[in-house]
């Protein structure tokens, strides 16, 4: 039964990826997650014209304060929502959920399925954004530079870190964004209140920050953010209450099985009614 199910979810993502990574209606999704490219791009085309590079250490700081404050919070948030949330809520608007209801597929496995497409296709856009980020910031250095910084100053387990956070980041957001598409029929008002949590919970109190993927985002990330941030918008890139990476990953894999399976019991009771939408 075992090896049915898993071949049913590889079958599902086989439909499945080629629509989240082609949908029209997710074009968007990879202006938003190259969008910071222009920022690290346009920074190194301006000092290469210059025909001079600038200080290594600063922008090794400023990379960490993007990436936690504008890839985190925003690309990959909104991101994952644009992917996630149409994974039913898509196929409903397009009329076409009630084939996969009529396939001899436990729901249970639907949602699996469609999470692991998902999730797929928010790895590699992600992932790819971060580490072309990440280049585009280094390119207007000399390479005896970059070098030193890759052997001797931890470069490539920075990288290696920013990347993980990511990957965490889409598991997380995407299993909340998939539960939310299969309950509500309009997706701003979820997105909305999850954002929201999201923005304010590094102002709340340790404990309360830990109910929030952010939070284990953050503990991912390799180095502090830029000191020169003044308080209060120091909190959105420095957790109070730090806990190992490893800890962070593992949490927020628990976390992630458990929204997995309230969404599968939401798509067992799920009744498809196209004329109300």
């Amino acid at each position: 039964m075992k090896l049915l199910w898993l071949t049913q979810i590889l079958a599902i993502v086989r439909l499945e990826w080629r629509k989240t990574f082609f949908s029209k209606r997710g074009l968007w999704v990879y202006a938003l997650a190259f969008f910071p490219l222009l920022i690290f791009g346009g920074h190194s085309i301006d000092m290469l014209r210059r025909g001079r590079p600038c200080d290594f250490g600063q922008d090794v700081n400023i990379f960490a304060t993007v990436f936690q404050i504008l890839d985190l919070r925003l690309v990959l948030f909104f991101g994952c929502l644009g992917i996630f949330m149409n994974l039913f809520r898509g196929e409903q608007l397009d009329r076409s959920l009630h084939y996969y209801f009529l396939a001899p597929v436990r729901r249970e496995v639907l949602v699996v399925g469609k999470y692991c497409a998902g999730l797929f296709a928010a790895l590699v856009i992600f992932s790819t954004s971060t580490i072309v980020q990440w280049t585009a910031m280094q390119v207007h250095f000399p390479w005896s530079t970059i070098s030193t910084y890759l052997r001797d100053g931890n470069g490539w387990s920075h990288l290696l870190s920013y990347v993980s956070a990511t990957m965490l980041g889409c598991v997380g957001y995407g299993s909340l964004f998939l539960l939310a598409g299969a309950i509500f029929k309009n997706p701003i008002l979820p997105a909305a209140v999850i954002a929201v949590w999201e923005g304010i919970n590094p102002f709340m109190p340790g404990v309360i920050q830990k109910f929030s993927v952010i939070y284990y985002l953050k503990s991912l990330c390799p180095i502090e953010a830029d000191p020169g941030i003044e308080p209060p918008f120091s909190l959105l890139v420095v957790n109070a209450d730090p806990i190992a990476p490893a800890i962070a990953v593992f949490g927020m894999l628990g976390f992630t099985a458990l929204v997995l399976v309230v969404a599968a019991l939401q798509v067992r009771r799920m009744e498809i009614s196209y004329g109300v939408d």
